[in-house]
């Protein structure tokens, strides 16, 4: 089959969807495989998560498609094009921008561990784009496997039909073959028109530095080919199709890509900003009418600044967050700047792993190296003015005098852990502020809680707290919900008497005293002794609440005394003494990049 051909029957697009940690890489490892992408002396494991960042952590962080041949039990030959996405809840944007490139999903269930939170966040997003959704129960050759378990928690949760779910295990291959012909069976085909007007939607994107933007597509109407005139719907910005090809782990040049087909497009397009994720590229000479919907707007939950170390490399820095987020639409900048740390952008995430992977991947990928500011959230002050303001950079919080009532965002939180760790679960969701709205059990070993949250306490260690009381078997999945009133505070870090801005946090006045402590015990071990005391105070307004002090290094002025009345030694004691003072007056700390990388661990918090 041809990419020119007009049969569509021959295509399925699906993607592989999940909890964290249920197989969704290892079940992309045996389907390719099994279609010969690769030979065996070169196959490696999760061969799809082509990041450095990924194979460490053994977590996905790129959605990432593969077009595998597959011959069926009849002989027909198609084309199936597989898109891996992420489970970890701050990737869910990953998740549904693959979505929309497929008609199909595989829903897979750990057979150990059953439906988790985000099994049902996922299905739900499928739903909304109307996917046909194929139940697999994954890890079925473990000891701890209950499929019968996991089958009535299908239909009973999930409310999708347990006879219809494919038993597979991923590690071993069994049930691959049976899985092949579910997805040509079950997932229809494609619709869409090579004779029509071009409409393919970009649904990821890369940067080559040979090439340019390497755009992602998916398309749904007419044809592209090499040489022809393209345009984006979203900016009028018109270029010529250099290449045309799909993936097959490399990028591998074809004809055209027709209706139906999910591939990419090489256009020499140097400027970033004309290539969006979500945009509608069609021909040049035969426009179509409208262009397709697109994704929905991201929504950030977590800010902080990123800064570079070497102020001199502030434009490297810019042209590095256009690139990467060519690769990653979710992460959101705009220009910053700081008193101490000079300028730099205040930036978007839909979660803390979600900073730590573009913190990883800026260093990694880009070779810059930068300092990030403590996370916040975004919160509503309303001023005494009548005035409605967002504050997400404590830099930009009103004086305390003109604040009338600050809100803070809530999060409904869902989690579903085993009724065993049920105590532990319930007191760490009450010391996070938490109000437990519901409480289900599932089943006898099962329950399911509701909590209304905020979000400022779930920013840092909630999710591993939660791993550990639960011994790695609770699900966490969180919803935005709206605002409600909090006692809020601007807490101001002070080095030698000095407020160090880029340290200010905003902080729920109950837990102040706790953070501060924190922020500044932390603080005491990273800066390096000097000649003078160094103090390190935490305030709210003009009142100190902590203090921790780096003390002085001291030079040994005695070493010249070898013997000899006392008087000569306390002489150059005091004139020591003295020097200190003098030296502490005009002397400025210098804060090294790990001081500020301290203040984000979670054991900085209280």
């Amino acid at each position: 089959m041809t990419e020119t051909s007009a049969d569509t029957s021959h295509i399925r697009n699906f993607c592989i969807i999940a909890h964290i940690d249920h197989g969704k890489s290892t079940l992309a490892d045996r389907l390719i495989q099994k279609g010969r992408l690769v030979d065996d002396r070169d196959f490696q494991d999760q061969i799809l998560d082509t990041m450095d960042i990924e194979r460490e952590r053994g977590i996905t962080i790129k959605s990432q498609a593969v077009r595998i041949p597959y011959t069926a039990r009849d002989g027909a030959r198609y084309a199936l094009n597989l898109v891996d996405t992420p489970g970890h809840v701050d990737f869910t944007y990953e998740v549904s921008r693959a979505i929309n490139a497929c008609e199909g999903a595989l829903l897979l269930v750990d057979a150990t561990q059953g439906v988790q939170a985000q099994t049902l966040s996922n299905m739900y997003l499928a739903l909304e784009h109307n996917l046909e959704i194929v139940p697999v129960i994954n890890k079925i050759d473990m000891a701890a496997a209950d499929i019968g378990g996991t089958k009535e928690q299908i239909e009973r949760d999930l409310g999708l039909d347990p006879e219809a779910a494919l038993l597979v295990s991923a590690r071993r291959g069994t049930g691959v073959d049976e899985l092949f012909e579910a997805i040509i069976a079950r997932i229809p085909p494609p619709a869409g028109k090579d004779g029509a007007p071009l409409r393919a939607l970009i649904f990821d994107c890369h940067y080559d530095p040979y090439r340019g933007v390497v755009a992602h597509i998916r398309v749904f109407d007419g044809t592209v080919r090499r040489g022809m005139k393209i345009r984006f719907m979203s900016n009028g910005a018109e270029y010529e199709v250099e290449t045309v090809g799909v993936f097959k782990l490399s990028l591998c040049e074809a004809g055209a890509l027709a209706a139906g087909s999910v591939g990419y497009i090489i256009a020499g397009i140097k400027t970033v900003k004309d290539a969006r994720v979500g945009d509608t590229i069609t021909g040049a000479d035969n426009p179509c009418g409208a262009p397709l919907p697109g994704f929905r707007e991201v929504k950030p939950v977590v800010f902080s600044s990123i800064y570079p170390v070497d102020s001199n490399e502030y434009e490297e820095l810019k042209t590095s967050l256009e690139k990467l987020t060519l690769n990653d639409a979710s992460l959101i900048y705009e220009k910053d700047s700081s008193a101490a740390l000079g300028f730099g952008f205040r930036c978007g995430f839909l979660g803390l792993l979600h900073l730590e992977v573009i913190q990883e991947r800026l260093e990694r990928e880009f070779g810059q190296s930068v300092i990030f500011t403590a996370p916040s959230v975004k919160y509503k002050a309303r001023l005494r003015s009548g005035e409605e303001v967002f504050v997400d950079n404590p830099m930009d919080y009103p004086e305390e005098g003109d604040i009338e009532s600050a809100e803070e965002p809530y999060i409904r939180a869902a989690i579903i852990t085993p009724a065993g760790f049920l105590g532990n679960i319930m007191t760490l969701c009450m010391e996070k502020r938490g109000v437990k709205t519901n409480m289900t059990y599932l089943d006898e070993k099962r329950v399911e809680l509701i909590y209304a949250m905020p979000l400022a306490e779930v920013l840092f260690d909630f999710y591993d707290r939660l791993k550990s009381l639960s011994r790695g078997y609770a699900s966490f999945d969180y919803d935005m919900t709206d605002y409600k009133p909090t006692e809020l505070a601007k807490l101001d870090i002070l080095l030698n008497g000095k407020i160090v801005d880029a340290l200010s946090q905003l902080v729920f006045r109950d837990k102040a005293y706790e953070r501060a402590r924190a922020v500044c015990e932390r603080l005491r071990d990273e800066i390096p002794r000097q000649q003078f005391k160094i103090p390190i105070q935490g305030a709210l307004g003009s009142q100190i609440i902590a203090r921790e002090t780096v003390n002085a290094l001291r030079k040994d002025v005695l070493a010249k005394c070898y013997g000899g009345d006392i008087t000569r030694k306390r002489k150059l004691l005091e004139k020591q003494k003295e020097g200190k003072k003098r030296m502490k007056m005009v002397g400025d700390v210098e804060l090294p990049q790990s001081a500020f990388l301290a203040v984000l661990k979670p054991s900085a918090q209280p």
